[in-house]
């Protein structure tokens, strides 16, 4: 027999009456059991499961209507009060936490007046009208909900764009606004790959997989799924593009696509040479192109995640940035034709040799197997010594435990009028010296100052060798060196192609990318959303809230409901008025 239960005005949203429907299903002696609004479109459903009773002819929209099959009339009092408890349960957490709930809009900006982000769960049916009433108030929209028309879709997005602001979504599964996750997204650490996406799911792999091996995401902006479609024309994509190429915190951008319309791709595609960093793309279902410009592709998304990996472990050495970062210097060593040359001391024997070995094949030098007295390299004004050679330890300490001699072949170096590039290696561990950092930081630091007076300057590039657990701790050691301005990257190799890399900017024999991103006022709002912790007006499923919330963001949940009781008829009219 069917049973009905009807709980005036008790409104709950789609996903909460599912997981209440889940519940009650378990409820022993429930044969078969449907919870839904009493909306005409839930009547319908109700009618094409078998479970359409006469009760549910006078149900409104905004009333919570049980229909269970069973055998017992005791089945159905267990399953009212397993609902009644259920709902109580739902009503004691939501008091519990410390998120503010309101009933309007006002409220929720009264709560909440610095408010950036809506993020709408609702039904997709009424989704588009809360989208529009956060575009009214200055809010980007992360939409969530699914079922909203192509057309609605276009209409908020082309508005979006002409507010300043954003609309990821809907159908947007998946967000990360600086370290905040935002929907179905997962805790990552905070790093400099930016992603933007039409999977929600994609997002989740390939910023996991970006965790797991070390790496760290700066932004995720979910765009939806019919975002490459030729209806609309990538409006998300390509704001959430430029946005990540305006965001400090991003220095690789990666790019995941659902198949696209071939023109989307073609547009979207143009949109990367523009682009001032670094891209890997993935266009599911396609082979990927081979790599131009500033473009690498990928065929996988676990491809996607290790290359956007290997960039983002490069990148900070790469000759672009060094470059643009110490332009001051680099002009001033430009300006002395002489002044083109490395200067490598070692500590490390085989460091030192690898040192040489890069820097002979980058200059097409012929290697020799002999080193006397440590002179791993020497050609012109170039030299890497390994001064642990026993011809430099004789009567003092290996260099690993005794810096003088290195001091004095550094401040040597630093006023060489033929110094481009000073080339360290910083070895730590058990029986190395206790502070090798702390001994050079100061020497380079006055070095550098008492260069810059004279209208002069050099760059300073180190490696260190040693791990966090190590006595002398490995990043306090890179923080002295890059406190006293010498550039620390994370092997000898890096550093020595860095350094290689540098002279041959110096003669010329490679160039830097001239493009720069691109600061425009129709991104400022958006670029704002992404320069810290997201202020959220969450209208819909309260655990999106509570991530939020967990996460370092504010929030402030809006109880929704639909207006005038759920009446198609009424609403329309209603909210014809509001947009007079």
């Amino acid at each position: 027999m069917l049973s009905t239960v009807i709980k005036k005005n008790t409104y709950q949203d789609s996903v909460s009456l599912m997981l209440l429907t889940n519940h009650l299903s378990s409820v022993e002696g429930v044969n078969k059991i449907q919870v839904m609004m009493g909306t005409p479109a839930n009547k319908d459903i109700f009618k094409g499961s078998g479970l359409y009773t006469e009760e549910l002819e006078d149900a409104a929209p905004s009333d919570l209507c049980i229909v269970v099959d069973t055998d017992s009339e005791d089945t159905t009092a267990n399953v009212v009060e397993e609902t009644d408890n259920y709902l109580a349960n739902q009503a004691t957490e939501s008091a519990q936490n410390d998120i503010s709930t309101v009933r309007t809009w006002d409220m929720a900006l009264n709560k909440l007046p610095n408010a950036d982000l809506a993020v709408i769960s609702i039904a997709g049916e009424h989704a588009a009208t809360e989208a529009n009433k956060a575009l009214d108030r200055g809010l980007s929209v992360f939409l969530f909900s699914d079922n909203v028309s192509v057309e609605d879709e276009k209409a908020l997005k082309t508005r979006a764009d002409e507010l300043g602001l954003i609309v990821m979504g809907p159908d947007c599964g998946t967000g990360i606004l600086d370290g905040v996750p935002i929907a179905f997204a997962n805790v990552i650490e905070k790093g400099n790959i930016g992603i933007v996406g039409a999977s929600g799911t994609g997002i989740q792999e390939v910023s996991t997989i970006i965790a797991n091996h070390g790496g760290g995401i700066s932004q995720a902006i979910g765009t939806g799924g019919r975002d490459l479609s030729a209806d609309i024309g990538a409006l998300t994509t390509i704001k959430g593009l430029r946005a990540l190429d305006q965001d400090p915190e991003t220095e690789i951008i990666v790019y995941i696509s659902k198949p696209p319309a071939p023109e989307v791709k073609t547009k979207v595609v143009e949109v990367f040479k523009t682009l001032s960093k670094p891209v890997v793309a993935i266009f599911m279902g396609d082979k990927p192109a081979a790599a131009h410009d500033n473009v690498q592709y990928a065929w996988t998304l676990h491809d996607t995640a290790i290359l956007a990996l290997e960039l983002a472990e490069s990148t900070g050495g790469s000759i672009d940035k060094i470059v643009k970062e110490n332009a001051d210097d680099i002009e001033k060593i430009k300006a002395n034709a002489s002044q083109r040359f490395i200067k490598g001391y070692f500590c490390g024997g085989t460091l030192a040799l690898e040192a040489a070995m890069i820097t002979e094949d980058a200059f097409g030098l012929q290697g020799s197997a002999e080193h006397p007295e440590g002179m791993m390299l020497k050609h012109e004004g170039h030299e890497i010594i390994d001064l642990g050679d026993d011809a430099y330890t004789q009567g003092r300490a290996h260099p690993m435990i005794d810096p003088t001699f290195r001091v004095e072949k550094v401040k040597e170096a630093a006023q060489d009028a033929e110094t481009a590039v000073i080339l360290l290696d910083n070895v730590i561990g058990y029986g190395a010296h206790e502070d090798m950092a702390g001994v050079f930081a100061p020497v380079i630091k006055e070095a550098k100052e008492a260069a810059a007076k004279e209208g002069k300057a050099f760059i300073a590039i180190a490696s260190v060798t040693g791990t966090a657990q190590d006595p002398q701790v490995y990043q306090d050691q890179v923080d002295k060196l890059e406190d006293a301005g010498v550039i620390v990257l994370e092997s000898n190799a890096e550093a020595t192609k860095l350094a290689a890399d540098l002279i041959k900017y110096l003669n010329g024999e490679i160039t830097i990318s001239d493009k720069e991103s691109k600061k425009s006022a129709d991104l400022e709002k958006v670029s704002e959303l992404l320069s810290s912790k997201p202020r959220v007006i969450n209208v819909g499923l309260k655990s999106f809230a509570q991530t939020v919330s967990d996460n370092g963001g504010q929030v402030v949940q809006y109880q929704w409901k639909p207006i005038a009781g759920g009446d198609k008829r009424l609403a329309s009219l209603v909210n014809q008025l509001y947009k007079k």
